[in-house]
C-alpha cells in the first residue's frame, strides 16, 4: 500500500521550517557577517566579508583524514617483512642448518677445510700443502642464521691433507687424513665442542721410491676432545682444546692441546674484504709437549651463509704437522688460501 503523500510533504516543509528558524537564531548568520570560504590550492582560509578584501588567517590543523592519506601515500610497500626478532631467535629442530655454532681454528693446520698453503721450508725448499675437506652441520637445536647462532648442533668433518714436493715434479710426499664428528653447543659469546676425531698418516708411493733407506710409521689416532671459544666483540675471538687418544699408533702418545687467538670479523663483507689476523699454538705429548706455532694473515670475504675465504700470508715454526715427520722440526713461509664451510 503506497504512503500517502500529504503526511511526507508535512514533514519534508517541518523539517525545513526547523532548519531556519536554527539558522536564524544562531549569531553570525545574518546578512553582513563574515562567512569563512576555502581557498583553492592553499593551506589556510581566508576570511571574507562582503565588500572587504580578503584577509589571510592563521593554518588550521590539517585534518585527521587527509594526514592519514598522506602518511599511507608516503609510506614503503613492503611486500615481504622481515620477521619479528622473538621469531627469529627461535629455537627449533634444523636438519641441514647454515653455519658452524663452533668454528674452525682459522690457523689450526689440521682443520678440515679446503686450502692451499705454497710455503718455503728451509731443509726442503718449495713445498705445497694441501687441505680436501670440509666441515658441516648436520642437526641443530637452536636458532637460525649463520651468523651467532645459538643452540646444540651435530657436525661432521673429513680431509684429505696431502703435501707435495715442487721441487721434484710434484710428487706426493707424505698425506694425513682426518674424520671427525663433533657436537657442538653455543650460548651467547660461549662456544663449547665435544666430539670425536680420527687421524692416520701415510708416506707417499713416489717419495718412497726416491728415498728407498726412509722408514714409514704407522702413526695413528682415535680421539676425543673437548674446546671452549670465547667471542670478544665482534671480531675477536679466543679458544682452547684438549684432546685425549684412547687408541694410538706407533710413535704416538696420547695426549694433545691447542689454543689461540683470533681477529675475523664474523659478519657479511659483500666484495669488499676484511683484514684478518690468526695465530694458533699445538703442543703434543709425543714430542714432550713441544709442538708448533701458526701464524696467518691477510684479506677474507664472508658470505651471507656464513662461508669463509680467505687469502693471505702463511708462517709455520716447529713439530712438523706432517705426522709422518712428527718429530722433525720445519720452518716455512708462504702464501694460502683457505675456504671453510
Amino acid at each position: 500500500m503506497r504512503p500517502s503523500p500529504l503526511p511526507i510533504g508535512r514533514r519534508l516543509f517541518g523539517g525545513l521550517l526547523l532548519v531556519g528558524t536554527l539558522a536564524a537564531a544562531l549569531p553570525g548568520a545574518r546578512a553582513g557577517d563574515p562567512v569563512f570560504w576555502p581557498s583553492v590550492g592553499r593551506d589556510a582560509l581566508l576570511m571574507r566579508t562582503p565588500g572587504a578584501p580578503a584577509a589571510p588567517m592563521e593554518p588550521l590543523p590539517q585534518a585527521p583524514v587527509a594526514q592519514s592519506l598522506r602518511q599511507i601515500d608516503a609510506a614503503p610497500v613492503v611486500l615481504d617483512p622481515a620477521p619479528p626478532l622473538w621469531y627469529r631467535r627461535a629455537w627449533q629442530w634444523q636438519v641441514l642448518p647454515e653455519g658452524l655454532l663452533y668454528k674452525s681454528y682459522l690457523a689450526g693446520v689440521k682443520e678440515s677445510r679446503f686450502a692451499a698453503q705454497w710455503a718455503h721450508e728451509r731443509n726442503e725448499g718449495w713445498i705445497w700443502d694441501i687441505a680436501l675437506g670440509g666441515r658441516v652441520g648436520v642437526l641443530r637445536y637452536g636458532t637460525e642464521g649463520p651468523v651467532d647462532p645459538e643452540g646444540w648442533q651435530i657436525d661432521m668433518e673429513g680431509a684429505g691433507l696431502p703435501r707435495l714436493d715442487l721441487g721434484s715434479e710434484m710428487d706426493l710426499v707424505a698425506c694425513d687424513y682426518r674424520f671427525g664428528v663433533p657436537i657442538t653447543y653455543a650460548r651467547g659469546q660461549h662456544q663449547t665442542k665435544f666430539g670425536y676425531y680420527h687421524l692416520s698418516s701415510h708416506l707417499g708411493d713416489e717419495w718412497m721410491i726416491r728415498h728407498p733407506g726412509l722408514a714409514r710409521i704407522n702413526y695413528g689416532r682415535d680421539a676425543l676432545v673437548l674446546g671452549h671459544s670465547i667471542n670478544v666483540g665482534e671480531a675477536v675471538r679466543v679458544y682452547a682444546e684438549a684432546a685425549w687418544a684412547f687408541q694410538t699408533g706407533e710413535g704416538t702418545e696420547p695426549w694433545e692441546f691447542q689454543f689461540g687467538a683470533e681477529y675475523s670479523p664474523r659478519r657479511p663483507t659483500g666484495l669488499r674484504p676484511a683484514p684478518f689476523l690468526a695465530i694458533n699454538g699445538h703442543l703434543r705429548e709425543e714430542v714432550d709437549f713441544g709442538g708448533n706455532v701458526t701464524v696467518q694473515a691477510g684479506w677474507q670475504w664472508r658470505g651471507a651463509t656464513g662461508h669463509l675465504f680467505r687469502m693471505g700470508l702463511h708462517y709455520f715454526t716447529g713439530m712438523s704437522d706432517q705426522f709422518e715427520f712428527h718429530n722433525r722440526y720445519e720452518s716455512k713461509i708462504g702464501l694460502g688460501i683457505w675456504y671453510d664451510y
